[in-house]
Parts: structure tokens; sequence; C-alpha cells
């Protein structure tokens, strides 16, 4: 209100963008948007998710495998073999208490897969 009219129009004009300069921030603008629309479907792409968790597990239980195996070895004869085993049981029994949903969707995985090769047969 208090601000001469040659100020105001000064500031507007050095603001001003040239089309080339607009053209660039439209197409910058449109490339973030693609990045985000895809990092949006990587997450939201279920079956690539169940099957990272899967091979998680898989990962897992392959090392357990071998540390129980290598322990074993080194018992001289295995006798504490079963406790180990039942060791190993209670922490994944704990771990899938602690995450139901991952561990439902792998169990229906596995479910599907096992009826699947069952139907199949």
């Amino acid at each position: 209100m208090g601000q001469d009219q040659g100020q105001v129009g000064a500031s507007v004009e050095s603001e001003q963008k040239s089309p080339e300069e607009i053209r660039r921030e439209i197409e910058n603008t449109r490339q973030e948007l693609g990045d985000t629309a895809g990092a949006l479907a990587s997450k939201t792409d279920i079956k690539a998710r169940a099957k990272e968790r899967v091979d998680g597990v898989k990962q897992t239980i392959a090392e357990k495998r071998e540390s129980i195996g290598s322990q074993a070895s080194g018992d001289g004869g295995g006798a504490g073999a079963p406790a180990k085993a039942n060791a190993v049981v209670a922490q994944a029994k704990a771990k899938a208490k602690e995450n139901p949903i991952p561990t439902a969707a792998v169990a229906a995985f596995v479910g599907g897969f096992i009826a699947g090769r069952i139907s199949s047969s």
C-alpha cells in the first residue's frame, strides 16, 4: 500500500523468467514427479516385497543351519544339537510374534506354493 508503483513493477520484471527457463523447470518437475511415482510403485509392489522377505528368511535359515552344523560338529558328537535346535525354533517363534504381518504373508505364500504344487501333480 505504501509502496511506489515503480518499485513494485521493477521487482516483478526482475523475477520474470524466460520461456526456456519455464520449460526447464517444468521438465525438472516432471522428472521429480516420475521419480516419486516410481518410488511409491516399488513400495506398494506386494509381490516384490514378499519375495524379498522370503529371500531374507531363507538366508537367515541357511545361516542358522550352518551355525548349528558347525557347533554340533565341534561338540564331539552333537549331544547338545537338539537343545540348540530347540533354541533356534524358539527364536524363530519369537521373531514371528514380533512381525506377525510379514510372517503371515510368508506363510500364505508358502501355503499357496505348496497347494499349487499338490494340485498340479
